[in-house]
């Protein structure tokens, strides 16, 4: 799955590493990759030579390190954001491609209870159904960062020995692999933590293949939905309308469900659509927000469906992305019924 978050200002730290290693410095020439090599041999039973190997073959990219400043879901409004997945064209591959994975989008719904128009939603702005899986190395992409920036060396050094893990556990060569400039892979663009614990073998072929497998692909997606605590039937958003001067005080900060909806009546909020087929008490948890449109500032409340897809990408403008492309793929198989 792809990483959204606002890196900080960090254009120095790019320049000043350009400089000093012109893309010429190993990883091997590190100490902390030394360290890295130690613990993957000690507990994962990795051969010295071939990480050796691998370190001494990858590359820091400067241009990830650049690339992380920037994500779409950071620095562009939502108006500027949905058309970049939101399109006819969109619409006419996504039909495509569920013609073609009818099949496998129909058990994938029936075994996880996750709509198809959401798999193929995430599918489509994910990777174009494909087309556009990275053309990063992912080992590239990880190991530059656990190891050029700091800020988030943890979390990306974790991310690294999950991936090589993975490659170890598929028999695939690290150095073959392409992904985005974070590192998320294949046609659900997971990130490798997201591959271990959620990617399955959804065609029984005893190989999970997210790369060049679309069955694969979808199954993972569902299951990453439902261990997310999709609940199957019930509604994503609801249309609201604020009043007073402070509804804003209530919207939390993250994509979090912390308030209730009777909490955020008290600052202003109303929902002004019916539910169906979903409870809707003072006591229901959910998540107040507003994007800003073509047609002024909207007020929506986030139900639990809606939280679960932020769990793939914690973004408002990305959850509200996938939810509106997926009712236009839901009026297309309504209109073919």
């Amino acid at each position: 799955m792809r990483i959204s978050w606002l890196f900080g200002a960090c254009l120095s730290l790019a320049v000043s590493v350009s400089a000093e290693n012109k893309n010429t410095e190993t990883f091997l020439q590190k100490p902390e990759v030394q360290k890295f090599v130690d613990d993957l041999v000690a507990n994962h039973g990795f051969s010295r030579d071939e990480l050796h190997k691998w370190f001494d073959q990858g590359r820091m990219q400067v241009s990830i390190i650049k690339a992380l400043t920037r994500p779409a879901e950071k620095t562009k409004t939502y108006v500027n954001y949905k058309p970049m997945f939101v399109s006819p064209d969109t619409i006419k591959r996504g039909r495509a491609f569920e013609e073609q994975h009818r099949v496998a989008l129909e058990r994938a719904e029936f075994v996880y209870g996750v709509p198809r128009e959401v798999i193929l939603s995430i599918i489509a702005i994910e990777s174009r159904f494909g087309r556009l899986k990275g053309k990063y190395r992912v080992f590239d992409a990880l190991s530059t960062i656990a190891f050029y920036y700091p800020k988030r060396a943890r979390y990306f050094t974790k991310e690294l020995r999950e991936f090589l893990l993975i490659a170890k556990q598929e028999g695939i060569d690290p150095l073959t692999v392409k992904g985005s400039y974070a590192g998320a892979m294949g046609y659900p663009q997971f990130m490798p933590s997201s591959f271990r614990a959620y990617a399955v073998d959804f065609d029984f072929d005893g190989k999970i293949d997210i790369w060049e497998n679309p069955v694969d692909a979808i199954g993972s997606v569902a299951n990453y939905f439902a261990k997310h605590g999709w609940r199957a039937g019930e509604q994503v958003t609801l249309t609201a309308k604020v009043s007073g001067d402070t509804y804003l005080d209530i919207m939390p900060k993250r994509m979090k469900l912390q308030t209730t909806y009777g909490e955020i009546k008290e600052y202003g909020w109303q929902v002004t659509e019916a539910t169906v087929n979903t409870p809707l008490t003072d006591k229901t948890k959910v998540l107040p927000f507003q994007l800003e449109t073509e047609n002024g500032m909207e007020y929506w409340v986030g139900l639990k469906n809606f939280y679960v897809i932020t769990r793939y990408n914690h973004s408002r403008r990305y959850a509200m992305t996938v939810h509106q492309l997926s009712q236009l793929f839901a009026e297309g198989q309504s209109r073919e019924k």
